[in-house]
């Protein structure tokens, strides 16, 4: 079997880029600087399906990921979670808040209807990332 993103992460989010263990995906809601990291491995639905190593691998490209977005945004929360209650493939959101985004200090999902990034705002988040 070979890895595939779940249908629903494939209409949700935009591709940036494949880390050693992980894809690193955007969620295309322009209110939010919203990441979602998903490991490439088939049938994983929690992060103790992972092997010990790829736990490993995990974490590390969590924190280099939240690192990224601590030091791009500024946020005043990073918020970090894995729920998968509506997606059951293994993915790790990880979500910039601020005191003046529309949804603060409630949680984001459904609070707000979403605005797709442009293409403009695609190309500069990636060349601001590097990614």
């Amino acid at each position: 079997m070979t890895f595939e993103l779940a249908p629903e992460l494939l209409r949700d989010c935009i591709f940036l880029t494949d880390w050693p263990l992980c894809r690193v995906l955007l969620l295309n809601d322009s209110q939010y600087p919203w990441f979602v990291l998903v490991p490439r491995v088939v049938g994983a639905r929690e992060i103790i399906d992972l092997s010990e190593q790829q736990q490993l691998q995990f974490w590390q490209e969590s924190a280099s990921l939240s690192k990224l977005i601590m030091s791009v945004f500024s946020p005043d929360k990073l918020n970090v979670a894995a729920l998968g209650n509506m997606v059951p493939q293994l993915h790790v959101h990880h979500i910039a808040r601020f005191k003046v985004d529309i949804a603060w200090p409630k949680p984001v999902w459904g609070l707000f209807p979403t605005k797709p990034y442009s293409q403009e705002q695609i190309t500069a988040l990636k060349a601001e990332l590097a990614l």
